[in-house]
């Protein structure tokens, strides 16, 4: 497991021993290593400010970056070069997520939600609302269900393939927390796509499960927070 942070350290995490090797990094670049000798391979160079966002890919680009600089930059792993530049933001962009089946990506930032095709980075459309929060990251899973987290504890739920937001619903902060920590940092689906993890600004991570009971009339998924939130 790898987990980053703002003290610029990319830990590599050994589970079975409990044991963590720190990797030093720097904001507006992209390190590529070696997980097996801790080596560096490449350095991609190229952003102008705070790298917020990475993808990593089997297929060509096998490395996607965003940046507050407020753009997106398809990398050639082979080379370390920049494949092509998408500036289609206007403001940072901090949240990426590629959909499990399909050639698409999606981005997101303090402007909007962008959907982009692979492998040259087409541009295919804007979500059809506005969240009016900065986006800090996003998740889809394989039923088309993109989610959006922001830094006002909003979370979106989103057709993947129309853009069209289905729910809307503020974060469960944790008491005494301050409205300055209800912000979403990072998510992510388990592997059934019907549990959605949140990692918070009030130090909790939180798992969604699907409500089977909701009947929205856009969507035929609806997720609700459990009443006894798990966190870990």
């Amino acid at each position: 497991m790898f987990s980053c942070a703002l003290d610029k350290q990319v830990k590599c995490w050994d589970l079975e021993q409990n044991k963590v090797w720190g990797l030093a990094g720097l904001g507006d670049i992209c390190r590529v290593w070696d997980i097996r000798s801790k080596v560096q391979i490449h350095c991609l160079s190229g952003h102008e400010d705070t790298v917020s966002a990475i993808l990593g890919q089997p297929t060509d680009p096998q490395v996607i970056t965003a940046s507050h600089d407020k753009t997106i930059r398809l990398w050639d792993l082979r080379t370390g070069k920049t494949l092509s530049t998408l500036t289609y933001h206007k403001k940072a962009v901090r949240g990426l997520t590629a959909h499990p089946t399909e050639h698409t990506f999606a981005s997101g930032g303090a402007d909007n939600i962008k959907k982009f095709k692979l492998p040259r980075g087409e541009f295919l459309h804007n979500t059809l609302q506005q969240q009016r929060a900065i986006i800090n990251c996003l998740a889809v899973n394989e039923d088309g269900v993109l989610v959006s987290g922001a830094d006002n504890g909003s979370i979106w739920f989103w057709d993947w393939k129309s853009g069209n937001a289905f729910q809307q619903q503020e974060t469960v902060a944790q008491p005494g927390s301050l409205e300055s920590e209800q912000g979403i940092y990072a998510m992510a689906f388990d592997k059934t796509g019907s549990r959605l993890v949140t990692c918070e600004a009030d130090k909790t991570v939180k798992m969604w499960k699907e409500d089977f009971t909701a009947t929205p009339e856009s969507h035929p998924v609806n997720f609700k927070p459990p009443k006894d939130i798990r966190r870990f």
